[in-house]
């Protein structure tokens, strides 16, 4: 049976869209603008790291890195990430959301300008010192992803709850698209102040010597949105529900909605020293009581963003092939250094503005009519839908007739990633849990998601390398090939549609009624298995 709910926590459930919403989604977003930014503007410049620090005279092809560093170099952001999303969430939910907030944004900040400082001789050198920033920048990144879920979840309504945490997502979009732009116009004004023949014609001259300064400057600006965001996450006052429910301060947790919502909340000081003593209220992340109310939650919301982020991050797969197909990109030797960093900024830019931005915020826009479950299981669906069309007859799609319908394909697999589990996967997690394990369990499946990408990112670079040995790329063994690559992402869409029944509906419901931090406690209640479910009967 439900108790009665605190009155500030009703306030905030049932507040009206006021300003506050606004700025909080903006303040959280940004971290989220910042995170894509740092984290997907390094393929843009890793060709030129290969042209600038691995050049072999004589070679028909300008300089590429090498497997085991191109690996390292996109990936250890990733693996940052992962640590961090683990560390920070469990941190958020000890010391308050706020009070880490401030941390990770200084991190983000510190090892952007880090990272376009990387010094060194030698190219082993400079790539070390890039990578050893990135983890800790990719550190940074991974405790904004609890953090900001949490806070806009606490401080949202219940009405559009879902659109709000969904909209703190969907700024990563705009982070990607800034990436772009960012990339393309420091390319375009060095390829203008310092023009270089192609590689073919000039392969040393090709890369100018002022081109070092291009992947540095890209890299160091998203120092900029994050250090602009600093002073306003330091203005937030911590949430309600932390400060009532965790940290058991019923005065502190009133006069900070009071200054908010801009109305007369009591403290209720009595009813706050209640619900601590609930049982529904003391149970611990590794005890039985979990287990039985939120196993299977987190079970469902750690492999689902675990097996999204497999597919989600494979994209890498086909994009050389789809740039070249439509001529997007050209052969590396007929473009300077320059020219070859401004065409790969100008597809990437492409792609985000027709398909990665309108996928997040039609789900901004769907998540509090459609519902969580219906946008998840339908992304999986229509994944699971493309990948297999692409992957069945795969060899059609290589025909030089068939390659803009393999363009269109692919786009549609990801507007759906992004209508779909992409943006649900985060939203979710910061909803079903008890604001005293809420970061916590948000940190692992986000962790969960980030072994994912790994996996995707690379597990798939290999495995997608032709079975001919003389096709594979330069220093990568055979692999079981692109078509047997995409069947294998195809059945990993349809797990997740199948993992996703295990993830409850939120749509409507107070967090407190999602979690059973109100329920009165009794011998029958305890006995009763959760009662969230999935799919109303």
């Amino acid at each position: 049976m439900a108790g009665e709910q605190l009155q500030v926590l009703s306030a905030l459930d049932l507040a009206k869209t006021q300003w506050y919403h606004f700025t909080a989604i903006v303040i959280a977003g940004m971290g989220f603008f910042t995170d894509a930014y740092d984290l997907f503007s390094i393929s843009l410049v890793t060709k030129l790291l290969g042209r600038i620090y691995y050049h072999v005279d004589g070679a028909p092809k300008p300089g590429t890195l090498p497997p085991n560093v191109s690996a390292a170099v996109n990936g250890v952001a990733l693996c940052g990430t992962l640590a961090g999303q683990l560390f920070f969430g469990w941190l958020g939910d000890k010391m308050g959301r706020k009070s880490v907030y401030g941390m990770t944004l200084i991190l983000m900040v510190v090892c952007s300008l880090a990272s376009g400082l990387s010094l060194g001789e030698e190219p082993k050198a400079v790539m070390a010192t890039l990578c050893f920033f990135r983890f800790w920048l990719g550190f940074g990144i991974g405790g904004d992803y609890p953090l900001s879920a949490t806070i806009m979840s606490e401080y949202a309504n219940k009405k559009t709850r879902g659109a709000f945490i969904a909209a703190v997502f969907a700024m990563q979009g705009f982070g990607i698209l800034a990436g772009g732009v960012v990339s393309l116009v420091v390319s375009a004004a060095f390829d203008h102040r310092f023009k270089a023949p192609s590689y073919q014609d000039d392969p040393v001259g090709s890369t100018v010597k002022q081109a070092d300064y291009i992947w540095r400057i890209i890299l160091m600006f998203g120092a900029i949105p994050a250090a602009l965001t600093y002073y306003w996450r330091m203005k937030m006052p911590e949430t309600a529900r932390y400060t009532a429910l965790v940290a058991k301060d019923a005065k502190k947790a009133a006069t900070d909605m009071s200054k908010v919502l801009q109305v007369e909340i009591e403290a209720e000081e009595t009813k706050v020293e209640k619900l601590a003593m609930k049982s529904a209220n003391s149970f611990s992340l590794f005890s039985r009581e979990f287990a039985r109310r939120h196993g299977l939650h987190l079970l469902g919301t750690t492999t689902t963003w675990f097996l999204l982020d497999i597919a989600f991050y494979s994209q890498n797969l086909f994009q050389k092939d789809i740039f070249s197909a439509i001529g997007w990109i050209p052969k590396a030797e007929t473009m300077s250094a320059t020219q070859e960093v401004y065409r790969i900024s100008r597809a990437q830019t492409l792609i985000a503005l027709c398909s990665t931005v309108p996928g997040y915020w039609f789900t901004v826009a769907f998540i509090d009519y459609m519902g969580r479950f219906a946008i998840q299981l339908m992304g999986f669906f229509f994944m699971t839908v493309f990948m297999f069309a692409l992957a069945i007859p795969y060899h059609h799609w290589t025909l030089k007739p068939n390659r803009i319908g393999f363009v269109v394909m692919y786009s549609f697999t990801f507007f759906f990633a992004n209508f779909g589990p992409n943006a649900t996967t985060f939203v979710v997690p910061a909803e079903i849990f008890p604001a005293r394990l809420r970061s916590t369990c948000h940190g692992i499946s986000a962790a969960a998601g980030k072994a994912g990408a790994i996996i995707g990112a690379f597990g798939f670079l290999y495995a997608a390398q032709s079975q001919d040995k003389t096709k594979t790329d330069a220093g990568y063994p055979p692999g079981i090939g692109v078509k047997n690559s995409l069947i294998v992402l195809g059945v990993v869409n349809f797990l997740g549609m199948l993992f996703t029944f295990l993830v409850p509906e939120p749509k409507g419901k107070s967090l407190e009624e999602l979690t059973g931090e109100n329920d009165e406690d009794s011998p029958e209640l305890d006995m009763q298995p959760p009662t969230n479910r999935t799919v109303p009967v």
